[in-house]
């Protein structure tokens, strides 16, 4: 005859069972490794305005260009020494024309005559309202009537070179001091040479 089991003890030896079963199937579920799960990466964190961090991120101002100085203008007639506010003493005491020589008894004009009344030209035709006599001049030698005669035609020589450089007869005046007016009181031949000239006065602005 058998004896039944208690029916407790069935329980516990069922749950015990139970418990068994349940460790084994976590510990096979441990045992397999589940691979790692791929995670997107983050956006890069973008600094505020106004923060430190912003003012670090921030690359560098490019340097400024270089800008270079322009040389400088050449001088005019104008501001060397401001001629078009000069009075006509100031003018004339440091004057900006150069005379223009002959050689003895001649009246031609040669060529570094042609080039000084070039010279001339231009500064007559910066300062378009200026008027100016042209003084012809002798050496001492020979008589007065024959100096004047020789001066005058000193001054005509170079005012008509003059005119044939574009500048208005108008503007020119002549005038024959033969030789009552040398620039050099000496008897040697330079200073005959420096006597026998045409000089440029301004006489009107």
């Amino acid at each position: 005859m058998t004896v039944p089991t208690p029916i407790p003890a069935l329980a516990r030896a069922r749950g015990a069972v139970v418990i068994l079963v349940v460790l084994a199937l976590v510990t096979a579920a441990c045992a397999k490794k589940q691979p790692p799960i791929a995670r997107p990466t983050p956006p890069p964190v973008t600094a505020s305005a106004g923060s430190d961090s912003a003012t670090t991120a921030r690359p560098p101002a490019p340097p400024e260009p270089v800008r270079e100085t322009p040389p400088p203008a050449e001088p005019t007639l104008t501001d060397e020494g401001n001629l078009g506010s000069r009075s006509l003493d100031d003018l004339n005491r440091e004057s900006p024309f150069q005379a223009v020589f002959f050689a003895l008894d001649a009246d031609t004009i040669d060529a570094a005559g042609q080039a000084v009344l070039s010279a001339n030209a231009e500064i007559m035709k910066r300062y378009a309202s200026w008027v100016v006599t042209v003084e012809g001049h002798c050496d001492e030698r020979g008589t007065a009537e024959y100096n004047l005669a020789l001066g005058e035609r000193r001054a005509l020589a170079a005012r008509n070179y003059l005119v044939s450089l574009g500048i208005p007869g108008e503007r020119l005046r002549t005038v024959s001091y033969g030789k009552e007016f040398p620039f050099d009181p000496g008897k040697t031949d330079e200073a005959y040479a420096r006597n026998r000239r045409a000089h440029f006065v301004v006489t009107a602005k």
